[in-house]
C-alpha cells in the first residue's frame, strides 16, 4: 500500500499510549494501523499484577480491529505503527507478530527506524491460518 501518513500512525500510537496502564513496568506502549478500509485503530497495553495475564497494545488493536470490522467482511491490517516511552518505533515482540500476522499477513508494513519493513522480514515464513486443514 501507498500513501501511508505515517506521522499521523504514530501520532495515534502515542495518543493510545497515553490511555495505557503500566503501573508494574512503567512501559506504556501504543499501538495504531491502517486497515484495508483506510480507517484507523488503535490499542494500549495493559498490566496486570500477575504480570503473565499483561495484554500487549497489540492485543487491544486486534481486539477493536475484530469488534468494529463489519460483520462477515473482517478488514486486515496493511500499516502497523508502535510507540513505547522512548522516541522512535518500538516492534512488537514474537507474540503480537503472530498476532498482526494472523490479522493482516506478511506484506503489513510495520513502522521501523530504517522505514517501513514488511512483517513477513520480521517472522519469515511464520504460521498462518493456511496452515490449518
Amino acid at each position: 500500500m501507498t500513501g501511508v501518513d505515517w506521522d499521523a500512525l504514530r501520532a495515534a500510537a502515542e495518543e493510545a499510549r497515553d490511555h495505557a496502564y503500566a503501573p508494574y513496568s512503567r512501559h506504556p506502549v501504543g499501538a495504531a494501523a491502517l486497515t484495508t478500509s483506510g480507517r484507523t485503530v488503535t490499542g494500549c497495553n495493559v498490566e496486570n499484577a500477575s504480570l503473565g495475564v499483561t495484554l500487549c497494545a497489540e492485543c487491544g488493536l486486534v481486539s477493536e480491529l475484530v469488534r468494529t470490522s463489519p460483520v462477515g467482511d473482517r478488514e486486515r491490517i496493511v500499516a502497523f505503527a508502535c510507540v513505547g516511552p522512548l522516541p522512535g518505533p518500538l516492534l512488537p515482540c514474537g507474540r503480537c507478530r503472530q498476532l498482526l500476522h494472523e490479522h493482516g499477513g506478511a506484506a503489513i508494513l510495520v513502522d521501523h527506524v530504517d522505514g517501513p519493513i514488511p512483517l513477513g522480514a520480521l517472522i519469515p515464513e511464520a504460521f498462518g491460518p493456511e496452515a490449518i486443514p
